[in-house]
C-alpha cells in the first residue's frame, strides 16, 4: 500500500476510536466516570500519549534525515559526474565516447526517476538497469595512455567512476526504506486507544467532534509524511532533480 492509503486507514481507525469513546460515554454507568475513575483513565491516556509523541517525533526526525541524506547524495553524484567529465576532457578526444555514454546515462536516469506517468517501483527498476556505469568503466579501461599525464588522468577517472557507481547503488538502496507493518499496526492501535480515551472525557457535541476530527487528521498527516520521506524517489514528496539536471548541463562542454 502507498503512503496515502496507509494514512487514510490510520485516520479512519483513529477517528473511529474517538467516536467509539464518545459512544461508550453514553453507555457507561456514571460511577465509571467519577473523579477516581477519571484520574486513572487520564493517567493511562497520558502514558499512551507520551509514547505516541515520542515515537512520532523520532520517526519524523529519522525520515527527514533519510530525505536529507538522499538529497545530499544526489548533489554529490552530480558534482562527481562533472568532475569525471572534466577529467576525461583533459585526457583528450579519445574519451568522447565515454563522455557521451555518461551524459546519456545521466539523462535517462533523470527522466526515468522523475517521470510523472510511471509507477513508483517500475521507475527505480528501470533506473537501476539504465545506470550503465559498468559500460563507462569498461570504456575507461580500454584507453591506452601515451604519457604519464594521461596515465594519471585515467587512474583518477577510474577512481571517480568507481565512487559514482558506489554512490548510485547506495542511493538506490536508501530509496527502498519502509516501516515494518507490525510497527504501523502497533502505532495505530495506540492512537485508537488514545482517541477513545479522549472521547470518554469529552461531551457529545459538534465542537468536540470537529476538534477530534482535526486531531485525527493531523496525526494521520504525520504518518503520511513519515512514509513519504522514507521513499524520497517515489510518491508525492520527492527529492529535487535540480542537482542532476544542473550537472547534465555541464557534461560534454
Amino acid at each position: 500500500m502507498n503512503a496515502m492509503t496507509v494514512a487514510l486507514i490510520a485516520f479512519a481507525c483513529t477517528f473511529g476510536g474517538a467516536l467509539l469513546g464518545l459512544f461508550l460515554r453514553t453507555l457507561l454507568p456514571e460511577d465509571h466516570l467519577r473523579d477516581d475513575s477519571r484520574d486513572a483513565l487520564k493517567l493511562g491516556t497520558g502514558l499512551i500519549a507520551t509514547l505516541v509523541a515520542l515515537v512520532l517525533g523520532l520517526l519524523v526526525g529519522s525520515a527527514k534525515s533519510s530525505f536529507d541524506a538522499m538529497n545530499t547524495g544526489l548533489t554529490e553524484l552530480g558534482a562527481k559526474s562533472i568532475l569525471l567529465d572534466r577529467t576525461l576532457a583533459q585526457y583528450g578526444p579519445e574519451t568522447m565516447e565515454a563522455r557521451d555514454l555518461m551524459r546519456s546515462s545521466l539523462a535517462s536516469s533523470i527522466e526515468l526517476i522523475w517521470l510523472e506517468d510511471k509507477t513508483s517501483k517500475e521507475g527505480l527498476k528501470i533506473a537501476e538497469a539504465g545506470t550503465r556505469m559498468e559500460s563507462i568503466q569498461g570504456e575507461l579501461r580500454k584507453l591506452s595512455p601515451g604519457n604519464d599525464s594521461q596515465r594519471l588522468l585515467q587512474s583518477q577517472a577510474l577512481q571517480i567512476s568507481g565512487e559514482l557507481a558506489q554512490e548510485r547503488w547506495l542511493l538506490i538502496e536508501r530509496a527502498q526504506g519502509s516501516l515494518p507493518t507490525a510497527f504501523l499496526v502497533v502505532l495505530v492501535f495506540w492512537l485508537v486507544v488514545l482517541f477513545a480515551g479522549f472521547g470518554l472525557f469529552s461531551p457529545h457535541n459538534a465542537t468536540v467532534i470537529a476538534v477530534l476530527f482535526v486531531c485525527a487528521l493531523s496525526v494521520s498527516g504525520a504518518i503520511f509524511l513519515i512514509l513519504e520521506m522514507n521513499t524520497p524517489l517515489e510518491g508525492m514528496i520527492k527529492v529535487s532533480s535540480a542537482p542532476l539536471r544542473k550537472a547534465l548541463e555541464h557534461l560534454g562542454r
